[in-house]
């Protein structure tokens, strides 16, 4: 604590401001204490965050099923599902005060959207050379696709379908495109998604007159009619990987014509544990580290489809997340 501040400078440290949803479908933003940084952590200012529209929807209204209210809770999650809670883990800042290597340093971490925090230095990573903190907000994504990717067990020259062109099944689609020899389409019923996967270099498809058999195939849309429509297009022994998550609704799933005669994988996937294929190696921060590295590649920035200053996000955040052409939204502080 800088003790030779002025009173309106240490009123601004002791305090933080933070995003809470308090009931289904509002929210308001809330001041908090702060306290200073223990030994081992930084106060870290925050620069931008980002809108998980998928999941922050779910929380948002209410969504989250009684079973999952433990295993839902993000890092540094405050409150009690359903509400209110303080939610959110995609956070880009700059670090005020900290060890000598972190000092000054762009730096992502995972919380909720808050103007600043106290955080332990082991649970930040600094940005790699090269990449926008505008940008950085697309890890937690890109994470959670590299998980989705290694949980597919895509293999050189297979044939890959992507359903859903939100910001984790585009980033998916992306990834498995530069697996060499891969063929992969990213498929969505909107066709106003092409342009966005011929941003990317990416096949497009808005599913309607899709034929062959694939290898592996991806939903990531959130939709059951999508997951039907993947086991109809799954060749012999083929691999489905469900990457949405459907909170409480309930979703039926085609188990009879040529599921079982196929012989079809139907796995799930979730971000919380590293991929069976990579877990003896790989740590949640390894794996979040190289996602970081991931995101250098300036076109991934048309994954972020609009920014909000932090002051007016308490009335804009219901329509960001009711709006379905929102990919990733960046809030910036």
């Amino acid at each position: 604590m800088n003790l030779g501040a002025s009173p309106a400078e240490r009123a601004e440290i002791d305090s933080a401001r933070a995003l809470w949803l308090t009931a289904a479908g509002a929210c308001e933003l809330r001041h908090e204490p702060l306290e200073p940084p223990l030994p081992g952590q930084a106060l870290v200012r925050t620069l931008f965050s980002g809108i998980s529209r998928g999941t922050e929807n779910l929380v948002f209204s209410g969504r989250v099923p009684v079973s999952e209210f433990e295993r839902m809770r993000a890092p540094h999650m405050a409150g009690e599902f359903p509400f209110p809670v303080k939610y959110g883990y995609s956070l880009v800042g700059k670090v005020e005060t900290g060890s000598a290597p972190m000092a000054r340093q762009f730096v992502f971490c995972l919380y909720p959207h808050q103007d600043l925090c106290a955080i332990d230095e082991s649970e930040l990573l600094v940005l790699p050379d090269g990449l926008p903190p505008e940008r950085a907000i697309l890890a937690a994504n890109m994470e959670t696709a590299l998980n989705i990717v290694w949980d597919a067990n895509v293999q050189p020259g297979d044939r890959v379908a992507i359903f859903g062109a939100g910001v984790v099944g585009t980033l998916v689609a992306h990834l498995t495109s530069r697996i060499c020899g891969t063929e992969a389409v990213l498929i969505d019923p909107n066709p106003a998604r092409r342009a966005l996967a011929e941003h990317l270099s990416l096949d497009f498809s808005t599913g309607t007159t899709m034929a062959g058999e694939f290898d592996v195939l991806v939903n990531a849309s959130g939709s059951a009619e999508a997951l039907a429509q993947a086991i109809g297009l799954a060749g012999q022994e083929a691999r489905i990987v469900e990457a949405s998550w459907h909170g409480n609704e309930p979703v039926s799933i085609p188990l009879g014509g040529a599921f079982h005669a196929r012989r079809l994988t139907l796995a799930s996937s979730q971000v919380g544990s590293v991929s069976p294929n990579r877990r003896v190696r790989w740590s949640p921060a390894r794996r979040l580290a190289k996602s970081l590295d991931l995101l250098l590649d300036d076109r991934l920035d048309a994954l972020i489809s609009g920014e909000t200053p932090f002051s007016e996000i308490e009335s804009a955040y219901p329509a960001i997340l009711a709006n379905p052409d929102t990919l990733c939204h960046r809030i910036h502080y």
